[in-house]
């Protein structure tokens, strides 16, 4: 085999290498244009500019205005701002209500926590067998009393692609029924890059992205927030992006930003066809060496490079210690997770048994991965496993 086993690498769920076009476009706002976009000099109106256009690519990437996009420090920073940005004037007692699903991201499920402490009840909307939230089981939840709804639109762990719009449509209707305003927001950290976004056509308040899902650099992302909206900023300071979020804007991350969701979206068709035949191959392959194999993604209506399986009675820690050494890269769910051994509570939700669920590995392509590199990977699975087993 002529593969170089050097650096295989299959965690592009938890994030990706940075490529060359985009590091490209960074490198001159490092060092050459590297004055601060709020000064009033033609260096830092090149900055300025820099960001502009930056937020204009990714309005166009999801069809908002510029003026509704807000820069932030990721994925987790858009989550938290839409919670509590979006929340803060809105905190009274009990009678107000937040629902979430039972497979958000740790970014979604702390934030609310903390929105219960501070006297909102927190309801989670269950999943059906197969990861997805039902629009009835929605619609139940729904009351006069309900303030904000969270959705993860593409799950990280077992890649499931949520009905977001048919979901909003129905919450329409309950504000329309109940004479309120819910705000629906939509984690699509994952989905940016892999599905077309629509923010129109969603209708949805607001949605967070993180560029280093879609090759972009870590530390930057962004909120989508509706622009008849308010919101009460998390950082204060300087009054940037338009008093919503202080601070020096990040000019180089946020120019990699630009470029890698103008990329993403140019090869989204290419990179959707090549990891779901990555992901095929890979699992016809080794359902031939173990028909008793779990697996925890479904095909339909899911993310084309995540794979998630269980092998019953192996655990998923040492087949990741041992394919390490074999330089495989894999993970067992969401990188903010992996020091726990709690098994994951997206396959709970799901009705995995904690067994079971602690023997998950997730396997998420990216659109350098080969062919080639499958083969490697299921022969590796396979030796990990009978050692283990034996």
């Amino acid at each position: 085999m002529s593969l170089d086993i050097d650096n295989i690498y299959v965690d592009n769920a938890a994030t990706t290498k940075v490529t060359s076009e985009v590091l490209d476009e960074m490198l001159p706002y490092f060092s050459e244009n590297f004055a601060n976009p709020s000064g009033l000099y033609l260096m830092s109106q090149d900055s300025r500019a820099a960001v502009e256009f930056s937020r204009e690519k990714i309005a166009k990437a999801i069809n908002s205005s510029n003026s509704e996009i807000i820069f932030t420090s990721g994925g987790t920073e858009s989550d938290n701002l839409a919670f509590k940005g979006l929340l803060a004037n809105k905190i009274k007692n009990d009678q107000n209500e937040i629902i979430i699903s039972t497979i958000e991201h740790h970014a979604i499920i702390h934030p609310a926590e903390q929105m219960k402490e501070l006297g909102y009840s927190i309801f989670h909307c269950p999943i059906n067998k197969k990861g997805f939230v039902e629009i009835d089981s929605l619609n139940k939840l729904i009351t006069n009393k309900t303030k904000f709804i969270s959705v993860m639109y593409a799950n990280n762990e077992i890649g499931t692609i949520q009905k977001i719009k048919k979901l909003v449509e129905m919450t329409r209707r309950k504000e329309k029924e109940f004479g309120i305003e819910i705000i629906f927001h939509t984690d699509a950290v994952q989905a940016v890059g892999k599905i077309q976004i629509d923010v129109k056509d969603l209708d949805v308040d607001a949605l967070s992205i993180s560029a280093h899902k879609f090759n972009g650099p870590k530390g930057i992302g962004a909120l989508f927030l509706k622009e008849k909206h308010t919101i009460t900023p998390l950082i204060d300071g300087g009054g940037q992006e338009r008093q919503n979020r202080s601070g020096t804007e990040n000019v180089p991350n946020i120019v990699g930003f630009g470029k890698a969701i103008e990329l993403a979206e140019k090869n989204r068709l290419k990179f959707c066809e090549h990891t779901l035949s990555l992901k095929m191959e890979f699992i016809n392959q080794i359902k031939n060496d173990f028909q008793e194999i779990i697996f925890h993604s479904e095909i339909e209506e899911s993310l084309p490079n995540i794979i998630n399986f269980s092998i019953p009675n192996v655990h998923g820690e040492p087949i990741l210690i041992a394919l390490d050494f074999k330089q495989i890269m894999a993970s067992s769910g969401s990188a903010c997770s992996t020091a726990s051994t709690e098994p994951s509570h997206v396959l709970l939700a799901k009705g995995i048994d904690k067994q079971t669920a602690l023997g998950s590995i997730r396997i998420s392509f990216g659109i350098n991965n080969t062919f080639e590199e499958i083969k490697y990977i299921n022969k590796s699975i396979i030796e990990v496993i009978n050692d283990l087993k034996s």
